[in-house]
């Protein structure tokens, strides 16, 4: 009867029932929703294919690194035999461990310090040949990796820091610093110019304005510098294998590379998968830590103005 009535009234001209206001809410939202979920399935579709296809290596190396298998240290039942192999061998995971891990964060403070004083300049101030500077900077991205090593190496070895740590994370930063000065560029162009503005004339200096008002707004940008930067130092084959004679100076993927055919060419598959998932975990760690961050850096330029 109430229904009845509710659209009565509302064929004569008054004002719907709430029963019948309720009832068309609740099949918008319902279309809505159904329509939503149509649309938007391809994109779950894709993207959890996609994820699948990056996720499915990781998780064979993992289980193949505990799995049975002839020729390795883990041949009976599933363990970590293959794991024990890696922690033995030569000087030990742990000081390759912490070549990596000394290599990795020394590239990743010099980075973080020169590519934010550089964006900062580029971004904030004028000074004559500034833009050509910048392509020539850009310009070292174009030279391939592997030749400028050998020449490296001999500078390296005219100052005496071949055959060192601190010679490998120089020569990492100065390859990272072309793309991290880009971004930091971009970065800091994206930050409108009346907050330092409004600082200098606060009675701060151009440094003052940089640690107390940029430095907070550009923190995306400097996350995902530092990530890249990490990521890189952390995964780097080439330059240890150029730079490093001394095996207790080696890195952790110089050493598992070396561990691979340990024994009279023989590939042990066990231990270098282990040595792998080593690699990868601290990688995938940080990532999923600071992937927020990360996506926030990289749209910063894109959502300038």
């Amino acid at each position: 009867m109430a229904i009845a009535t509710g659209a009565t009234s509302t064929a004569a001209g008054g004002p719907p029932s709430p029963t019948s206001t309720a009832r068309a809410g609740r099949s918008r939202s319902s279309g809505v929703t159904i329509a939503g979920i149509a649309l938007r399935t391809p994109y779950w579709v894709f993207t959890g294919a996609v994820g699948l296809i990056f996720l499915a290596p990781i998780v064979w190396t993992t289980v193949a690194s505990v799995a049975p298998q002839a020729g390795t240290n883990q041949v009976d039942g599933w363990g970590f035999g293959n794991y024990k192999t890696l922690a033995g061998y030569q000087a030990g995971i742990w000081v390759y461990l912490g070549n990596s891990a000394f290599v990795s964060l020394l590239t990743v403070a010099l980075t973080l310090l020169l590519s934010l004083l550089g964006g900062y300049a580029f971004a904030r101030f004028r000074f004559p040949g500034k833009n050509i500077l910048f392509l020539v900077t850009l310009a070292i991205l174009m030279v391939p990796y592997a030749t400028l090593l050998i020449p490296l190496y001999v500078l390296l070895n005219e100052v005496g820091l071949d055959n060192s740590l601190v010679g490998v994370a120089l020569v990492l930063t100065m390859f990272q610093l072309p793309f991290s000065t880009f971004l930091m560029r971009i970065s800091f162009e994206a930050v409108p110019r009346q907050l330092d503005e409004a600082a200098m004339v606060d009675g701060c200096s151009s440094f003052g304005a940089l640690w107390r008002v940029l430095l907070p707004a550009v923190k995306p940008g400097l996350i995902t510098v530092g990530l890249f930067a990490f990521l890189a130092a952390w995964n780097d084959f080439m330059a240890p294998l150029i730079l490093i004679n001394d095996t207790e100076r080696m890195t952790l993927p110089l050493a598992v590379s070396n561990l691979r055919g340990q024994v009279q060419g023989v590939v042990d598959y066990g231990a270098t998968e282990a040595g792998v998932v080593v690699l990868a975990l601290p990688c995938i760690v940080l990532f999923l830590l600071l992937q927020r961050h990360y996506v926030r850096g990289f749209m910063s330029g894109a959502l300038k103005g």
